[in-house]
């Protein structure tokens, strides 16, 4: 019982602290960071598949699906805000010598 609500506490204080730290870092810097978190989430993917093959029973096979499934979306998901972060510095002109 005292696990259950250690672990939502740590839980808790984890996004607030996430929240927290995230919402005043300035606007240049939020590339970088998502490169960093699409790393981040990477590993999370992986882990999600070793879980997937350590499971036995038809629970764990089904949360392991559905830890993998989300994973996978977080990580193609964070490349993509990536790539439209990215679009946003790009110049609207052709540099010269180039075609448009």
């Amino acid at each position: 019982m005292i696990t259950g609500f250690l672990a939502l506490y740590i839980f808790m204080l984890a996004a607030f602290t996430g929240y927290e730290i995230i919402s005043r870092v300035p606007v240049i810097l939020h590339t970088p960071l998502m490169s960093g978190s699409n790393f981040v989430h990477g590993i999370v993917l992986v882990g999600a598949m070793v879980a997937l093959g350590h499971a036995e029973t038809p629970v764990e096979i089904t949360i392991g699906v559905i830890a993998v499934l989300l994973a996978a979306g977080n990580v193609a998901g964070g490349y993509v805000v990536t790539e439209r972060m990215l679009e946003m510095f790009k110049t609207s002109k052709p540099a010269a010598g180039e075609k448009k």
